[in-house]
């Protein structure tokens, strides 16, 4: 569970780093397929615009951005890879047995515990609803 840091063997290899903490094996109940069919196709489904074409298959991932389990403490079991956005997102389980994706806080890591609600402390991670403060 550390960075692991590669020899340079090319120029695109000079300091790049790999956090073996983040996974990108992604739950299945919480994913689904996003329908993508555009990238800069016609009627006919033949490309009009330049450079638009492959890519990689993405897969959505269902993120909890209201935080609406309010007062359940919830752990940070994961942090994952999101391919649809530029930031990395956590799998919290919460006490009653859910689970769901957040965002990922900064400086948050594997382990910590999350709470939402009006009376919870402000810590790095918990969610206070904008009409409490």
């Amino acid at each position: 569970m550390a960075i692991h840091l590669y020899k340079t063997s090319t120029p695109s290899t000079r300091n790049r780093t790999v956090d073996s903490r983040v996974k990108s094996n992604p739950r299945n109940n919480l994913i689904y397929g996003q329908h993508r069919c555009g990238k800069g196709r016609n009627a006919r489904g033949i490309i009009t615009a330049g450079h638009r074409g492959g890519g990689h298959k993405r897969l959505y991932r269902k993120i909890d951005f209201r935080r609406n389990e309010k007062d359940i403490y919830g752990r940070i079991v994961t942090i994952e890879y999101d391919p649809n956005r530029n930031a990395y997102i956590c799998l919290i389980h919460y006490g009653d047995g859910e689970k769901r994706y957040i965002l990922h806080p900064r400086g948050a890591i594997i382990g910590d515990t999350i709470v939402s609600g009006t009376e919870v402390p402000i810590k790095m991670g918990n969610a206070l609803p904008l009409s409490a403060v």
